[in-house]
């Protein structure tokens, strides 16, 4: 499982996108859904893997080549060590799960892959925000490496309905939709 940018600066009411993202993930209790996905992924022995996005303080590691990036730079927010960076306490990691910290959109530039390939992973399922930005892109980038790709819907969100409608109607051409409710975890055995 990945839990995409579940960050208080994302998700967080205080939060630096709060304008944007708040008000959708509150309206479709995608932190109780993630959440309750989280537990019954850990229960059933299944990989639980956080994306989370933050910068340098002085953002030297910022490519800000896209509005949204460019937000980044004029919020002054993501900046790693920040509490409202870090992943927002209904949702927090446990010792055994893995967090991947990234500076693009998507959580597949930097180590995912290599995380994903040394537990022999080859299907991944996505839960989070934003639909149409960071879990798409993801979910796009984990097709064409090869994944099996899962995206719960209704544990995922972005600014308006619209949007999430769309790029979930989008994403039904290369990833399997369901809704939590649905989801039953399968853990193949990890050589050793």
């Amino acid at each position: 499982m990945i839990a995409v940018h579940g960050q208080g600066d994302i998700i967080g009411a205080e939060g630096a996108f709060a304008d944007f993202f708040h008000e959708q993930v509150v309206s479709r209790d995608v932190v109780g859904k993630v959440a309750g996905l989280l537990e019954s992924a850990r229960g059933a022995g299944a990989t639980v893997v956080y994306t989370r996005i933050a910068f340098e303080p002085d953002y030297s590691n910022l490519v800000a080549n896209s509005p949204l990036l460019k937000m980044v730079l004029q919020r002054e927010n993501l900046k790693d060590g920040a509490r409202l960076t870090e992943i927002i306490d209904p949702l927090a990691p446990t010792a055994d799960d893995v967090v991947i910290t990234h500076q693009r959109v998507g959580g597949f530039v930097g180590e995912l892959t290599d995380v994903l390939e040394q537990r022999g992973i080859d299907t991944v399922l996505f839960a989070g925000v934003a639909t149409n930005v960071s879990v798409e892109s993801s979910a796009r980038a984990a097709s064409d490496l090869g994944y099996r790709v899962v995206i719960v819907e209704d544990a995922c969100s972005t600014a308006t309905p619209e949007a999430h409608e769309a790029s979930i109607n989008s994403l039904g051409l290369l990833a399997d939709i369901t809704v939590s409710k649905d989801i039953t975890w399968t853990v193949a055995e990890q050589p050793a």
